[in-house]
């Protein structure tokens, strides 16, 4: 990579060109989502953003525990990872630690919001975010399980798209 320019850039120029990444990596996101189903369907797109998710998270979390040196297992070194995640960054994830789970809320989903401005139904996201998380998760700690509590399709609150939940698996004596 080249970062010569981004290197004279001031502190708040970086936090700006960041900003700008991550809004640039949400507009791929989406649009690559709404050209697949123009072409091939919502349904296919929804599968193939299942499959496109989980590895992206795999590879996000194995380069965050490097980059980042967290060694932490376990619920606490999940929800360390999981707050440089850069789609809990755009979306803004609300993450509640408790000593035996982790609850991630998600009081405004840009995508969802925009969708429902645009006249359009919310896509089923459910199962994409469940292999997002338990693809990002199993790197942390293989132990972790993840629970949707609700998700689209599934009826939800106007103030909140989807909550999950996520607990450790004790091996058995």
């Amino acid at each position: 990579m080249e970062f010569s320019e981004i290197e004279k850039l001031s502190p708040e120029g970086v936090k700006r060109y960041l900003e700008f990444l991550l809004w640039h990596y949400r507009v791929i996101d989406g649009f690559w989502f709404l050209f697949v189903s123009d072409d091939f369907g919502r349904q296919a797109a929804e599968k193939i953003n299942e499959r496109v998710w989980g590895k992206a998270a795999e590879l996000a979390a194995k380069d965050l525990l490097k980059r980042f040196q967290i060694e932490e297992k376990g619920l606490r070194g999940f929800a360390k990872a999981q707050r440089l995640f850069p789609w809990h960054i755009i979306i803004g994830y609300e993450i509640e630690e408790k000593d035996d789970e982790v609850i991630i809320s998600v009081p405004r989903c840009a995508p969802q919001a925009a969708r429902l401005r645009k006249g359009l139904p919310e896509f089923s996201c459910k199962e994409m975010h469940r292999g997002e998380f338990e693809c990002f998760a199993k790197v942390v700690d293989e132990r972790i399980r993840v629970e949707c509590l609700f998700a689209p399709p599934d009826p939800h609150p106007p103030e909140l798209f989807c909550k999950w939940r996520f607990t450790i698996k004790e091996a058995k004596g």
